[in-house]
């Protein structure tokens, strides 16, 4: 018996790690006949497992999703991914998800073995966070608005505004994007005709979705991008676009990810899209990087180093006899 249930767990570690076995592989891997194969197979679906088969060349056996949560193997690497991402899940912004987060924690923990606990309770002693609290945001209207994205069904939806004033929304889902603050979904205004963000803590769902659309080429940048593009914009009286004379894995070394978003422009250049409320902050910030640099916009940042370039030429200069 207890040979029988190792080998139904190896068996179940193979069908997790490729899409198909034949019935030969299988065996051979387990040092048995492909009858035991098939009996072992008849084992996991009565256990819950939806293993599927088929005959011919390109048969075989593929584990597949079932009515049921059946018990999960994890390797080490796993178990610990998935304790730690619990862990954090259960003090983030996703509201509801705290407490089945750590119930799932509570059940993972008592059956890890004690070498991976320490590790868990080393990384968990030696860690602090330094991300700040954000609004919640239901996790049925996260999983709806991901669901919409990758079927491309139409959204409505009554969006807030900053002052709490309700507009009714049509728009296409294309990616939901988490800054470590806030969720926001990046769609495709069908009324406004371009590309918007929206906060998802403010968004209220009208169900069911509308019809399906055919997907769009992606906002410049990616979806990322497009976000963080527009929070800058709403966070800084200057926009600054910054062509960087050093490769793009220097400067991020430099610079904190939240000073900007930067891009490759190729193997020596990058582009650095930035910004601040004051001139010469920003001046002093850009001459930090101790690399050469190309202002693109703004048209204010190139007049105000003008003025710098002036008065530190002037102060370099040679001293006056007393």
């Amino acid at each position: 018996m207890l040979e029988t249930s190792v080998r139904l767990l190896r068996l179940l570690t193979l069908l997790q790690t490729r899409r198909t076995w034949s019935g030969a592989d299988l065996a051979g891997r387990l040092d048995v006949t492909t009858r035991t194969v098939r009996n072992d197979v008849e084992r996991l679906r009565q256990l819950g497992y939806q293993v599927h088969s088929a005959t011919g060349t390109t048969g075989g056996y593929r584990l597949g999703a079932g009515a049921e949560l059946p018990p999960l193997l994890l390797d080490d690497e796993e178990a610990v991914a998935v304790a730690v991402g619990l862990r954090a899940a259960a003090g983030g912004t996703v509201a509801g998800i705290e407490d089945p987060s750590l119930r799932a924690l509570t059940k993972l923990e008592q059956t890890l073995p004690t070498r991976l606990r320490h590790r868990i309770d080393a990384l968990r002693s030696a860690t602090e966070s330094a991300a700040g609290g954000g609004p919640t945001v239901d996790v049925e209207t996260l999983t709806i608005v991901a669901a919409a994205a990758r079927d491309y069904e139409l959204l409505r939806f009554d969006y807030l505004d900053r002052d709490g004033r309700s507009s009714t929304r049509r728009a296409e889902p294309h990616r939901l994007v988490y800054t470590g603050r806030r969720w926001y979904l990046v769609a495709w205004d069908t009324d406004r005709e371009d590309w918007r963000t929206y906060r998802a803590d403010r968004i209220r769902l009208r169900l069911p979705n509308g019809p399906r659309f055919a997907p769009r080429e992606p906002p410049e940048g990616g979806a990322a991008s497009h976000v963080m593009r527009g929070l800058r914009s709403l966070a800084w009286k200057y926009q600054a676009r910054v062509r960087l004379h050093a490769p793009a894995e220097v400067i991020a070394e430099r610079i904190p990810p939240e000073a900007g978003l930067l891009t490759v422009v190729d193997e020596r250049n990058c582009l650095l899209e930035t910004g601040s409320d004051l001139l010469h902050d920003l001046a002093g910030f850009l001459g930090q990087l101790g690399v050469a640099f190309t202002v693109l916009d703004p048209p204010e940042l190139r007049d105000h180093l003008r003025t710098l370039a002036t008065r530190y030429s002037a102060a370099a200069g040679e001293p006056r006899a007393g």
